[in-house]
């Protein structure tokens, strides 16, 4: 029994299929690149379509990074890290997400941030001692750097919700690395 394959799309239907993907959500140009190459007869309709979209502003890489990142500040409350990751996955150019992240994160206090996140995903988190012992710690750290924060803020904002301060002593990086993870 053989599996049934959908035809290939000329141009119009690669048209198409783009301006209906991009109805029901937003893409980078390179996330619609990669489904068109999939549809496509021909390679070089893709780049006729994407052009095309571009020209008609249906398209645009700086808008797509800047309200994705800022979607994922407002509404998600994540770091700078994972959204400068989620947009690279998104086949945002990485100079585009460097400055689109770098922008958006200008005036935003990371320590805040993560006080605020801390306070979200922990029901307790109001009370001082919420963090018992060192696996409690371990992880939140690790929670805390998936959802794109620097190393020594967690480390920070931790300890005004441990009860043992001193076991964070361990997750904090060198004062050399500080200052890096700081500057980003």
């Amino acid at each position: 029994m053989s599996r049934w394959t959908p035809p290939k799309l000329d141009e119009a239907g690669l048209w198409e299929y783009a301006v209906r993907a991009l109805a029901s959500r937003a893409h980078s140009a390179g996330q619609l690149r990669v489904k068109l190459e999939q549809k496509a007869q021909k390679r070089g309709d893709v780049d006729v379509v994407l052009a095309r979209l571009k020209e008609y502003r249906y398209l645009d890489d700086r808008k797509f990074a800047e309200s994705f990142a800022v979607s994922r500040l407002e509404n998600q409350h994540l770091g700078r890290n994972r959204v400068l990751r989620d947009l690279r996955e998104r086949r945002v150019s990485p100079a585009m997400a460097q400055r689109t992240v770098a922008k958006v994160y200008e005036h935003i206090d990371e320590a805040v941030l993560i006080e605020n996140y801390v306070r979200r995903h922990y029901r307790l988190a109001s009370r001082e001692g919420l963090f018992q012992d060192e696996k409690d710690l371990a992880s939140a750290y690790r929670k805390l750097l998936r959802a794109g924060f620097s190393s020594g803020n967690i480390v920070r904002v931790l300890k005004r919700f441990a009860r043992h301060p001193d076991l964070l002593d361990q997750f904090e990086p060198p004062e050399d690395s500080l200052e890096e993870t700081d500057a980003s």
